[in-house]
C-alpha cells in the first residue's frame, strides 16, 4: 500500500505541461545567455576604463614628474651666469666676501635642483654621447685622451630625472 499512496499522491504531468515547461526552459536559457552576453560587454567596457584610469594616472604622474622642467631650464642658464661670475673672480684672484656669497648662492641653486632631480651631466673626459652632449668643436686626440672622448666642456648640460633638460655643450677629441 505504501506504493500506491505515493503514486497516487504525485500528479500526472500533461503533454501540455511538459511542452510549457520546455517552453520555460528554453526561455529562460535564452535569458541567460542574454545576461551572460551583457555581463561580458560590461567586463570588457569596465576593463577598457580601468586601462584609460590607468594611462591617465600614468600621464599625471609623468606631467608632475616634469612640470619644473621650464622653470629649472631658465634656473640652469641663470646658473650659467654664476659660473662665469665665480671663473672670473678666480682668474682676478679675488678671495673677497662678494666672490664667497656668488659662490654660495650657486651651491645654494645646486642643491634646489638636485632637490627636485635636476643634476649636472658628467662629460669631462668621458665618452662622446649624441643623446646628451652636443658636440660644437674637435680638436686633436692628446696625451692621455682617448679619440672620441669629450676634451672639454663649453657649457654644462642637466639632466631632469631621466632625461636631458640641455645637452653639454662639448669639445671632442678627435
Amino acid at each position: 500500500m505504501p506504493e500506491e499512496t505515493a503514486t497516487a499522491e504525485r500528479p500526472e504531468t500533461s503533454s501540455d505541461d511538459a511542452a510549457a515547461l520546455r517552453e520555460r526552459v528554453a526561455k529562460l536559457e535564452k535569458q541567460n545567455e542574454e545576461f551572460l552576453r551583457h555581463l561580458a560587454e560590461f567586463q570588457n567596457r569596465n576593463n577598457e576604463l580601468l586601462q584609460v584610469m590607468k594611462r591617465k594616472d600614468q600621464d599625471l604622474d609623468l606631467r608632475l614628474k616634469y612640470a619644473h622642467e621650464k622653470l629649472a631650464l631658465d634656473l640652469v642658464s641663470a646658473l650659467d651666469n654664476l659660473d662665469r661670475a665665480i671663473d672670473a673672480a678666480n682668474k682676478a684672484g679675488d678671495k673677497g666676501a662678494l666672490a664667497a656669497g656668488v659662490a654660495a648662492t650657486q651651491s645654494q641653486i645646486m642643491d634646489v635642483l638636485k632637490k627636485h632631480g635636476v643634476t649636472p651631466i658628467d662629460a669631462l673626459g668621458k665618452p662622446f654621447d649624441p643623446m646628451k652632449h652636443q658636440a660644437i668643436q674637435t680638436v686633436p686626440t692628446g696625451k692621455g685622451q682617448e679619440q672620441n672622448s669629450v676634451a672639454a666642456v663649453a657649457q654644462k648640460g642637466f639632466m631632469i630625472h631621466d632625461r636631458v633638460l640641455r645637452p653639454a655643450a662639448v669639445i671632442v677629441a678627435q
